[in-house]
């Protein structure tokens, strides 16, 4: 890919929390709160606030070079993006990171023991856009390392929920985050066409750009005081057209084949 980025997704809506299955530490609930300011027109992002999305984690090649983003959800287990192509041999997964230029971040560096892509991927229409890693440790859960929560099966969201999006991106050393809307289906395929499916979530497109961030990131959204991962940074314009949504990885969709890998260990 000749861009890369990542997002999450915010906003409250009416009900019950999304997180039925939280860990004994609480999935989805920073110990330091984000700061999100809505905006349509936020293009570059903001720097974040350090460790206020501990679920983000950055993929690096063992000599230290970012290249995608994922989502911590559980001690054991992080999702992200089939396209980003972790190599277990040649990559390794980086937790707690903020400043990627520090060298002072207490961040932990995982290998993987098991990448894991849904059978379904199809690198050509960009369908199942999803791979699970296995870290070879536990990661060690405080403030700024917690899973983010996972939405039920098949969960249905609506149009105008608004969004953050998350991750370093090509040219950014701090994590940042931009806010954008959910938008539906129909409306995306007037600039994507058939290549929108439903196992894919669209964002954006209206003055706001998912551009700073890192494919195989989160997009997430707010329950109350609880964030749940809805998709996962799969593909978009590369010129950070600000009218052009972006599109995610449907969670939700393949919730009962990330429960079935993670049951399997």
């Amino acid at each position: 890919m000749a861009f890369l980025w990542a997002v999450a997704c915010l906003a409250l809506l009416w009900g019950s929390p999304l997180c039925p299955f939280a860990s004994p530490t609480g999935c989805g609930v920073p110990a330091i709160s984000p700061s999100v300011y809505y905006s349509e027109r936020i293009v570059n992002g903001q720097n974040a606030v350090p460790g206020s999305w501990p679920w983000q984690v950055s993929l690096q090649t063992r000599s230290g070079s970012h290249f995608c983003g994922g989502s911590l959800i559980n001690e054991n287990w992080v999702v992200t993006a089939a396209h980003c192509n972790f190599n277990p041999y040649s990559h390794v997964v980086v937790l707690g990171e903020y400043n990627l230029n520090s060298n002072s971040e207490s961040t932990q560096v995982k290998t993987v023991s098991r990448a894991i892509t849904n059978p379904n991927w199809n690198a050509n229409t960009f369908n199942s856009d999803i791979t699970l890693l296995k870290l070879s440790s536990p990661a060690q859960l405080g403030p700024r390392v917690s899973p983010v929560c996972l939405p039920p099966a098949n969960l249905v969201l609506p149009t105008n929920l608004q969004c953050v999006t998350t991750g370093w991106g090509p040219l950014a050393t701090r994590l940042q985050q931009v806010t954008l809307p959910l938008i539906s289906s129909s409306q995306c395929m007037q600039y994507w066409g058939n290549r929108i499916t439903n196992s894919m979530l669209c964002a954006g497109g209206v003055g706001a750009s998912s551009c700073q961030g890192d494919s195989g990131g989160p997009l997430v959204y707010q329950n109350g005081n609880v964030w749940t991962l809805i998709g996962i940074v799969s593909f978009g314009n590369s010129n950070c057209n600000v009218r052009m949504p972006a599109i995610y990885t449907r969670v939700s969709l393949f919730r009962n084949w990330i429960d079935y890998v993670v049951a399997q260990g």
